[in-house]
């Protein structure tokens, strides 16, 4: 259990900007079993409870897909042809709405699409085929602006006179040819087990002297396969270097939503394939793919495996060294070098916001990232590290998101790039890819460990290619602070200024929000972490600190209107402290004991400060609770309430001590989280007198 504490705000607040106005992102490498439509399914649903006998039906989804086959051939070169067909039927306007485009992204460098049947069949048994002149191939929205990527694609489908009760049929063809890592490829499959996919076939097809050697488990070849979801059949054709091996999967859906929970790791997939022996072979490969950008050609070839001699390797043209000597000409030691550098690369390098791998982990040369001023995440860490290198600082890429050396060697299992950074005293975490990221903050969703690359296959040290822990904590101490000024008028009016400072998790969230909004939108934000957090009325005057000026906390400020907050009528009249709630993370369900107890997560340590006051109209008197205090070893909470001359204040302070409570501590914490809620809970009761009315006067 993660406790998103004090802002469910944020984390709403975020995940609503991102979905709404995120650039569009393209799939990672061809390996990528699966291949459906980018905006083809709807999201997740709930699970659907059981019926009882008798009991309506649960509703529909908007659509379902009631059959995906996947058939996926690999050569031993590493090229590989992948065929997907689907029926959908459409039960809705909202699923007509979704499945109005059909979107595939690739990388033409190394990819083709084709789309051989788009088809509409209609209730009555009439078919529509859609005609190719309805498919287009553009670039990735992410890339419209950066030259440098125009391989990134996007081909898409329109889909006209699609209606309600409709089914859909479509199949998409996918060849790769001399993809990045050949000979070398992998693959990792997840059934659906949300709902919307019903029935879903899987085929995996590769050479015959492939599949001995993984089911021997020669040269260590993984290939793992998940036991709930065993093999249908395998098939055997051809004979000697023509050999293949057919493995089949009939899977349909069970309602088991157990591979669906979002976590900060990336759930196990039901089969993995990899041609990659080891994780270190795919260390040294995905090292070498990205210091080609930084290192010349030719050097590679005679490059020794000393961590000296790699620093000195990096591509370091002038402008190189004359960018870093500027950089750091006010730093006083190798930190604030690094910092010099890491502000240098993610604020001044725009981002493209491409998934890891999208172009195969192929780099471009440092200097071409400095003069062009926009890079990948891979590429922004190319030249991190060439500026590093330029002042003999040390600076590795290391890959997030999935936590399992046990797992099959597989750059899909990863999500982000991060840069490990040595000061000469300790392991900075950096991530140059969040534009507004504060040194040494990485995302929340970065996860628990990362996956150093090294190119020297001997490093086992700690600073070498292998797993590494992140921090669990911002390299700063987490708070957030809200002061509230708030006036109630005769009329029943209430406004409120707002005033929002943060550091830490929610703090990143927020600055990404506000980044990634138009400045003239910044209100459209603010509103939602009003609402979140149970404010109503007019948005008026929202300001918000510059995302970029990460040395700082952040802030946000509006003013917000509500008429008619209190009716002065009502005797007594009872209102609240006007106070976000503090968010505390819910107690387990069903307290478990012994060994395998699951401790109850607070999450980062953070400090909460929140006060309001109040004033009212001239006359009125406030009768105000009572405060609580509680010391535990694991949280602080004191809440003051006060009222003179017609003004109220209140202030509550919770502070988040340890990450996480024992199990055999439920009972305290279950007291605390009580007593917090009941202090929330109480009111401060207002009696104003008000003027008699004028008597008529007599003639």
């Amino acid at each position: 259990m993660k406790a998103i504490r004090f802002f469910l705000s944020a984390a709403s607040l975020a995940a609503g900007i991102f979905s709404l106005g995120a650039p569009g992102r393209s799939p990672g490498p061809a390996q990528s079993a699966t291949q459906k439509p980018a905006e083809k399914a709807p999201g997740k649903p709930q699970e659907k409870p059981k019926e009882k006998p008798g009991a309506n039906a649960s509703p529909k989804l908007p659509a379902e897909i009631e059959l995906l086959e996947t058939v996926l051939r690999f050569e031993t070169n590493g090229d590989s042809r992948k065929e997907v067909h689907a029926l959908v039927k459409i039960n809705d306007e909202l699923g007509v709405r979704q499945f109005a485009r059909l979107n595939f992204d690739f990388n033409r460098a190394f990819e083709q699409i084709e789309i051989p049947l788009v088809r509409i069949t209609h209730p009555s048994g009439g078919t529509v085929d859609v005609l190719p002149s309805a498919i287009t191939d553009t670039p990735n929205p992410a890339v419209v602006n950066a030259p440098a990527y125009q391989d990134i694609r996007v081909k898409s489908v329109r889909i006209l006179g699609l209606e309600p009760a409709d089914s859909l049929e479509y199949r998409i063809i996918t060849k790769v040819s001399h993809p990045p890592l050949a000979p070398n490829f992998w693959l990792d499959h997840t059934f659906d087990r949300t709902g919307v996919v019903s029935h879903e076939v899987f085929e995996f097809d590769l050479p015959a002297s492939l599949a001995e050697n993984a089911k021997a488990n020669q040269y260590n070849v993984p290939f793992r396969i998940n036991p709930s979801t065993p093999l249908s059949t395998t098939i055997q054709s051809g004979e000697g270097s023509s050999a293949r091996t057919v493995y089949r999967w009939d899977f349909r859906n069970l309602g088991d939503p157990s591979h669906d929970v979002e976590t900060k790791e990336a759930p196990e997939p039901d089969i993995e394939f990899s041609t990659f022996s080891d994780w270190q072979f795919l260390s040294i490969e995905l090292a070498n793919k990205l210091l080609s950008g930084a290192v010349p050609t030719e050097k590679l070839q005679t490059f020794q495996s000393s961590e000296q001699e790699l620093n000195s390797e990096y591509e370091a043209t002038p402008a190189i060294k004359e960018k870093a000597a500027t950089l750091i000409a006010q730093s006083k030691n190798n930190r604030q070098s690094l910092e010099a550098i890491y502000d240098f690369v993610s604020k001044k390098i725009s981002t493209i916001d491409l998934p890891l791998g999208a172009t195969g982990f192929a780099s471009r040369p440092a200097r071409d990232v400095l003069e062009t001023a926009y890079g990948t995440q891979e590429d922004k860490y190319v030249l991190f590290a060439a500026l590093a290198s330029a002042q003999n600082l040390s600076a590795r890429a290391a890959l997030s998101g999935y936590c399992n050396e046990k797992g099959a060697p597989r750059p899909s299992a990863f999500r982000h790039l991060l840069v490990s950074a040595w000061d000469g005293k300790s392991i900075l975490w950096l991530d140059p890819g969040v534009e507004v990221a504060p040194f040494g903050m990485l995302p929340s969703n970065s996860g628990k460990c990362a996956f150093v690359l090294d190119r020297d296959f001997s490093s086992l040290s700690s600073l070498g290619h292998g797993w590494e822990q992140l921090p669990l904590v911002p390299p700063f101490p987490s708070f957030q602070r809200v002061s509230l000024d708030a006036t109630v008028s005769t009329d029943g009016r209430l406004v409120t200024r707002a005033k929002y400072v943060m550091r830490g998790e929610n703090e990143l969230l927020l600055r990404v929000a506000f980044h990634t909004t138009p400045k003239e939108n910044w209100k459209n934000v603010a509103q939602l972490l009003a609402l979140s957090d149970g404010f109503r009325g007019q948005m008026t005057n929202v300001t918000a600190s510059d995302p970029y000026v990460t040395h700082d906390p952040f802030t946000v400020e509006f003013e917000i209107t509500q008429p008619k907050f209190v009716d002065w009528s009502k005797k007594p009249l009872r209102i609240s402290a006007l106070l976000p709630l503090l968010g505390l993370p819910d107690p387990p369900a069903k307290p478990a004991s012994g060994p395998s107890a699951v401790p109850i997560e607070l999450g980062t340590p953070l400090d909460v400060e929140v006060s309001a006051t109040v004033r009212l109209p001239v006359g009125t008197t406030a009768h105000v609770p009572t405060g609580t205090s509680l010391q535990r070893d694991f949280a602080t909470y004191t809440s003051e309430y006060s009222a003179k001359d017609a003004t109220l204040t209140a202030s509550r302070h919770l502070n988040f001590i340890l990450k996480e409570i024992p199990a055999d501590h439920a009972a305290d914490y279950n007291a605390f989280l009580r007593a917090v809620q009941n202090d929330e809970s109480q009111v401060f009761t207002l009696e104003r007198s008000l003027p008699a009315p004028a008597q008529p006067q007599k003639p």
